[in-house]
């Protein structure tokens, strides 16, 4: 199984998408604020494009997100 479509990686979208819906930001703020065409975050969301490791430590940063939250999320469902 591609992990593109695994139950971890589609909880992991949910919780992307739950963040930034609880900070009030549309996909366009948070495209603004990681500097990425608003069209990669709803890809992000929509499962269409995963975030290695690197990309997600820096997805959490930059929306001041804990990264363990979403890795506890993803492994607790």
């Amino acid at each position: 199984m591609k992990t593109l479509y695994s139950p971890q990686s589609q909880r992991l979208c949910i919780w992307l998408k739950q963040q930034r819906r609880a900070k009030g930001l549309t996909m366009r703020d948070v495209a603004k604020i990681i500097d990425k065409p608003h069209t990669f975050i709803a890809k992000v969301e929509e499962g269409q494009r995963r975030l290695d490791v690197v990309e997600y430590l820096w997805y959490c940063d930059k929306l001041q997100l804990d990264p363990h939250q979403g890795l506890d999320f993803i492994q607790n469902p």
